[in-house]
């Protein structure tokens, strides 16, 4: 049974490998068109689609279900262009920041703090969220030399787990799997004077409550933590897909987070302070998200609660 279950694996992440490859003869435009497209008619068959838009009425009350249903359909098509530049994630990423190029599919705002956290000598936290093509980032960091390491959550498919993989490292610096015991490594990058970067939009069941979209979602708060025990830089970044294949990359100035009457970061109202500035992103360009993922998993009478939170980063 183990050596079939094996050998399924194994021609999976072929058949995945495949259908990169495939990708990749199509070229970055059509593979991200095609992908957006089959995403944009697959997805509202789907199930999960109705997760989507049940988090929209209740995001958006005031907009019609019509306008509702855009998002969602954006929302799947984002899904689905970032999906096929997996493919191409080794070339997507054309700023030159020594020799910036009016042509180049991206453009960073914000890059001097990039620069400013290499150089610093300190370590550092960018949070981040599933938006546009939210892998862009971590390759930013490694082009520029800041010693980052990326927390992701692999795919739940083991072969796309493994091709994924395969490309993230070939592109990005750290990579560390949210996993049980995953926050040792973690802490030992900030020791080292390393930078984390994670995205904070998801849901954590032994998280802290924060306040998104008005509805109480469970977060985890590991970032929160380790900024309270290293007094470190925390920045935000987001990428924002515009037309004809482009992006955009925003990393903020060092968020001032709350402090407690000691002085020290306040582990609930730093999570706060970063999934707001996640939710006016999100706001911005809602057809961007991932409103697939049933991120509101908590009874509104708990909402001004807080759970104790678990040094780790297993996410559900």
């Amino acid at each position: 049974m183990r050596v079939a279950s094996g050998v399924a694996e194994i021609a999976m992440v072929g058949v995945v490998r495949g259908v990169f490859a495939l990708l990749r003869a199509l070229g970055p435009e059509r593979a991200s068109n095609l992908g957006g497209a089959l995403a944009r008619f697959i997805g509202p068959l789907l199930p999960v689609h109705r997760v989507a838009l049940d988090n929209l009425r209740a995001a958006f009350p005031e907009k019609s279900e019509a306008e509702r249903r855009a998002i969602a359909l954006g929302a799947w098509e984002n899904l689905g262009r970032t999906g096929a530049e997996y493919a191409h994630l080794g070339t997507l990423f054309d700023y030159d920041y020594f020799n910036p190029q009016p042509d180049a599919r991206v453009e960073v705002e914000g890059i001097e703090h990039f620069i400013a956290l290499k150089d610093d000598g300190k370590p550092g936290i960018i949070f981040s969220s599933h938006l546009a093509n939210w892998e862009l980032p971590a390759i930013c960091a490694a082009r520029y030399g800041l010693d980052a390491t990326a927390v992701f959550r692999a795919p739940n498919t083991r072969a796309v787990a493994r091709a994924v993989h395969e490309v993230r490292s070939g592109t990005m610096g750290g990579l560390e799997a949210a996993r049980q015991g995953a926050a040792f490594a973690m802490q030992s990058v900030l020791e080292k004077g390393g930078h984390l970067g994670m995205l904070i939009d998801q849901h954590f069941t032994r998280g802290v409550t924060v306040p998104f979209f008005g509805r109480p979602a469970k977060t985890n708060p590991i970032l929160a933590k380790f900024a309270r025990r290293f007094d470190c830089p925390v920045h935000g970044v987001r990428v924002v897909r515009l037309p004809n294949l482009r992006f955009r990359l925003e990393l903020t100035p060092p968020i001032a987070l709350p402090r407690d009457a000691n002085g020290e970061i306040d582990v609930e109202g730093a999570m706060r302070a970063m999934t707001a500035v996640v939710e006016g992103w999100v706001r911005e360009h809602p057809e961007q998200w991932l409103w697939m993922h049933r991120r509101w998993r908590v009874p509104p009478a708990a909402g001004s609660a807080s759970c104790t939170a678990q040094a780790n980063v297993t996410s559900d």
